[in-house]
Protein backbone atom coordinates (compact mmCIF):
# COMPACT_ATOMS: atom_id res chain seq x y z
CA UNK A 1 0.00 0.00 0.00
CA UNK A 2 1.55 2.82 -0.98
CA UNK A 3 0.65 6.75 0.79
CA UNK A 4 0.70 9.84 -1.12
CA UNK A 5 3.59 12.27 0.30
CA UNK A 6 3.50 15.90 0.69
CA UNK A 7 5.79 17.51 -2.00
CA UNK A 8 8.72 18.31 -0.38
CA UNK A 9 9.75 22.06 -0.14
CA UNK A 10 13.54 22.98 -1.79
CA UNK A 11 15.61 24.62 -0.01
CA UNK A 12 17.85 27.29 -1.19
CA UNK A 13 21.88 26.32 -0.57
CA UNK A 14 23.94 28.92 1.50
CA UNK A 15 26.16 30.62 -0.07
CA UNK A 16 29.38 28.23 -0.23
CA UNK A 17 27.59 25.55 -0.33
CA UNK A 18 28.16 21.73 -1.28
CA UNK A 19 26.43 22.65 -4.19
CA UNK A 20 28.57 25.61 -5.17
CA UNK A 21 31.67 23.08 -5.07
CA UNK A 22 30.19 20.14 -6.01
CA UNK A 23 29.38 22.25 -9.30
CA UNK A 24 32.63 23.67 -9.56
CA UNK A 25 34.95 20.76 -8.71
CA UNK A 26 32.61 18.37 -11.77
CA UNK A 27 33.69 21.51 -14.19
CA UNK A 28 37.40 21.31 -13.21
CA UNK A 29 37.28 18.02 -13.46
CA UNK A 30 35.53 17.13 -16.86
CA UNK A 31 37.74 20.02 -18.28
CA UNK A 32 41.05 18.35 -17.38
CA UNK A 33 39.11 14.80 -18.97
CA UNK A 34 38.19 16.36 -22.40
CA UNK A 35 39.74 19.90 -22.55
CA UNK A 36 38.38 22.33 -24.49
CA UNK A 37 38.72 26.27 -25.10
CA UNK A 38 37.17 28.44 -22.07
CA UNK A 39 34.49 29.89 -24.02
CA UNK A 40 33.22 26.70 -25.27
CA UNK A 41 33.57 25.02 -21.89
CA UNK A 42 31.34 27.70 -20.37
CA UNK A 43 28.53 27.50 -23.11
CA UNK A 44 28.24 23.87 -22.24
CA UNK A 45 27.73 24.96 -18.92
CA UNK A 46 25.15 27.84 -19.82
CA UNK A 47 22.99 25.28 -21.66
CA UNK A 48 23.61 22.15 -18.74
CA UNK A 49 22.04 25.33 -16.12
CA UNK A 50 19.07 25.89 -18.70
CA UNK A 51 18.54 22.24 -19.15
CA UNK A 52 18.59 22.28 -15.31
CA UNK A 53 16.32 25.12 -15.03
CA UNK A 54 13.65 23.52 -17.64
CA UNK A 55 14.04 20.30 -14.93
CA UNK A 56 13.33 22.39 -11.68
CA UNK A 57 10.84 24.07 -13.42
CA UNK A 58 8.57 20.88 -14.45
CA UNK A 59 9.17 19.60 -10.76
CA UNK A 60 7.34 23.03 -9.65
CA UNK A 61 4.51 22.37 -11.76
CA UNK A 62 0.99 21.48 -11.22
CA UNK A 63 -0.93 20.53 -7.58
CA UNK A 64 2.14 17.35 -7.16
CA UNK A 65 4.79 19.69 -7.62
CA UNK A 66 7.27 21.24 -4.95
CA UNK A 67 5.53 23.06 -2.18
CA UNK A 68 8.30 25.66 -1.82
CA UNK A 69 5.79 28.39 -3.43
CA UNK A 70 8.32 29.49 -6.00
CA UNK A 71 6.36 29.67 -9.47
CA UNK A 72 8.84 29.49 -12.39
CA UNK A 73 9.13 32.74 -14.79
CA UNK A 74 11.65 32.19 -17.58
CA UNK A 75 11.95 35.74 -18.23
CA UNK A 76 12.32 37.57 -15.00
CA UNK A 77 14.43 34.48 -13.88
CA UNK A 78 16.53 34.86 -16.41
CA UNK A 79 17.10 38.40 -15.12
CA UNK A 80 17.76 37.08 -11.99
CA UNK A 81 19.90 34.31 -13.50
CA UNK A 82 21.63 36.71 -15.91
CA UNK A 83 22.59 39.54 -12.81
CA UNK A 84 23.81 36.45 -10.47
CA UNK A 85 26.19 36.20 -13.08
CA UNK A 86 27.37 39.48 -13.68
CA UNK A 87 27.99 39.90 -9.71
CA UNK A 88 30.04 36.70 -9.49
CA UNK A 89 32.47 38.27 -12.67
CA UNK A 90 32.56 41.88 -11.26
CA UNK A 91 32.99 40.10 -7.32
CA UNK A 92 37.05 39.71 -6.48
CA UNK A 93 37.75 35.64 -5.91
CA UNK A 94 37.49 34.66 -2.40
CA UNK A 95 41.19 33.32 -1.17
CA UNK A 96 41.75 29.31 -1.70
CA UNK A 97 44.09 28.06 0.61
CA UNK A 98 44.94 25.36 -1.58
CA UNK A 99 46.71 28.00 -3.31
CA UNK A 100 48.06 30.18 -0.99
CA UNK A 101 51.91 29.68 0.26
CA UNK A 102 52.36 28.53 4.14
CA UNK A 103 53.87 30.99 6.16
CA UNK A 104 54.90 29.07 8.93
CA UNK A 105 54.55 25.60 10.34
CA UNK A 106 51.84 24.47 12.53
Amino acid sequence: MTSAHPPRPCLEPAEGSELDEALRRAFWTSLHRNPLPALQALAVAARTVGALYRQIAQAHEGPGGCGCGWEPDPDSDLIVLEANLAASLLKPPEPDLARMTALGRA
